[in-house]
């Protein structure tokens, strides 16, 4: 099986929240993280997009999504675009 590369979608709980520390743990729990951007959704929230390349594995998707959905600060986490590699 070869890898699959994500579009993840990570939603801070609300403005106030330090998006570092949740880019931080990010990092520290995906270290195949290819890029990480900004992208602002109004009134003063900021989506944080990742790329990201995973092997291809039965489950491997949802795994993911529960390991950012449990990170401090955010409020949901969800893949809006995957695409083998």
């Amino acid at each position: 099986m070869g890898d699959v590369a994500l579009i993840i979608k990570v939603m801070p709980e609300s403005p106030e929240v330090n998006r570092e520390t949740i880019v931080a743990t990010i990092k520290e729990k995906f270290p195949r993280v290819q890029d990480i951007r900004e992208e602002p959704i109004g009134f003063g929230l900021v989506a944080i997009k990742v790329a990201l390349v995973v092997p291809d594995a039965e489950g491997q998707t949802e795994t993911i999504e529960a390991t950012l959905n449990a990170i401090d600060g955010v409020e949901r986490a969800e893949i809006v675009e995957s695409t083998l590699v």
